[in-house]
């Protein structure tokens, strides 16, 4: 939740709101989804084809309908907080608490169930009101058994999924677009620095530049026609010289300027300048 909070910061995306809820486990379900069959049976005359098919197989994806005519039934429907036992209230309730520390805002949702039943205990949505009936772009939850189901060791996990072409149609609605133009082209020379350039490059990332690792090797010269070719901003050059020292070179390729070595962790002053 929190990673998919930062990145639509990053992105520069407004108004997404969070929806959180807990289902429970797999028996706090189990006697959920029996109150739910009795709770639909007594309104059977409001269920579409759809709802008949699944009262019986999956009632809880009824209370995610889309049909305006049952959504005030599903609205009354029995919640499923009131089945769930104190350990999994007390782990919803450590949630919330995290997310507020963490200053994620969120509304508690409690016909949100997702679609795959191996989910338990939290599941959540990221959803938006700029694209229309499509407005869930992310959402995931917590699937601690699901490893062991597919024969693994017991193995707790959560994880999300995201909806990219709706992140990228909503980034059209606010009219962001993607800053394409590299910081730095990572130029590499040597045995060493060959070896090395991987974690040079992401170590350059990880500090907020935007790099270009060269792959496919070549002579210092023809990669520096690349790096020209790039319209990357520097050329960061890295040979076994820089590597054996822990620096690397910084040429300005957009300007006039001299080459100069300089400790990873001082290149974004130098670049950002």
């Amino acid at each position: 939740i929190v990673m998919l909070a930062r990145l639509w910061q990053a992105l520069g995306i407004q108004d997404v709101a969070l929806q959180i809820n807990s289902i429970g486990d797999a028996e706090e379900r189990a006697a959920y989804r029996q109150t739910l069959i009795t709770y639909f049976e007594q309104h059977a005359d409001l269920l579409d084809e759809d709802a008949k098919r699944r009262l019986h197989t999956n009632p809880l994806r009824i209370l995610d309908t889309k049909n305006p005519r049952m959504q005030a039934m599903c609205e009354a429907a029995p919640k499923l907080m009131d089945c769930l036992g104190v350990a999994t209230r007390t782990h919803f309730e450590g949630l919330c608490k995290f997310l507020t520390q963490a200053g994620i805002a969120y509304q508690i949702n409690p016909r949100l169930v997702r679609g795959l039943d191996y989910y338990n205990r939290t599941v959540f949505e990221w959803v938006t009101t700029k694209l229309g009936a499509q407005g869930t772009i992310a959402g995931g939850g917590r699937y601690d058994s699901l490893v062991e189901r597919l024969g693994g060791n017991s193995t707790p996990a959560c994880g999300f999924g995201i909806g990219l072409e709706r992140v990228f149609l909503l980034m059209q609605e606010y009219g962001i677009t993607a800053n394409h133009t590299p910081d730095v082209y990572l130029v590499n020379v040597g045995e060493l620095a060959e070896k090395q350039a991987f974690g040079v490059a992401e170590t350059l990332r990880g500090l907020g530049l935007n790099v270009i690792l060269h792959a496919g090797g070549g002579s210092f010269k023809s990669q520096m026609k690349k790096a020209d070719r790039s319209g990357a901003k520097y050329a960061a050059i890295l040979g076994d010289d820089e590597a054996m020292a822990g620096e690397i070179s910084v040429k300005p390729l957009l300007q006039a300027g001299e080459q100069k070595r300089y400790k990873l962790n001082e290149v974004v002053q130098y670049v950002r300048g």
